[in-house]
């Protein structure tokens, strides 16, 4: 079983595929998405970091680390959106959707970590 995080422009233009459940983990629905426009299973935006993390962090890749740790902390203490998304990727493949203009320095990367050192699973 796989976390993936996939960018919801990669995934509307063509470039991403996102196979298993899709799943949107940003706290607020992305910026010029129309909702019909995303092909999406959930959105668990109590997966998110909290606000204060995420305006602290402010996507610099600077900050990463220090965001990583964390946001892993949030993580660790649960709820419920947490709690089913942890249930889903132990029921099969989970594709992350963010939508973070970086790749690698986003929740949706620490979060697809998170899962696979909690049940055994593996990043994509």
């Amino acid at each position: 079983m796989t976390a993936r995080p996939v960018k919801v422009h990669d995934l509307l233009s063509g470039r991403a595929d996102a196979p298993g459940v899709r799943v949107l983990v940003d706290r607020f629905w992305p910026r010029g998405v129309a909702k019909t426009d995303l092909a999406y299973d959930l959105w668990l935006g109590g997966a998110a970091p909290s606000t204060e993390l995420r305006r602290w962090f402010g996507h610099a890749p600077r900050r990463f680390e220090e965001f990583r740790r964390r946001y892993e902390e949030e993580l660790n203490a649960g709820n419920d959106d947490v709690t089913q998304l942890r249930g889903l990727a132990d029921e099969g493949d989970v594709a992350l959707l963010f939508a973070a203009r970086d790749h690698r320095h986003n929740h949706a990367v620490v979060l697809a970590r998170w899962l696979a050192s909690r049940g055994g699973h593996t990043v994509k």
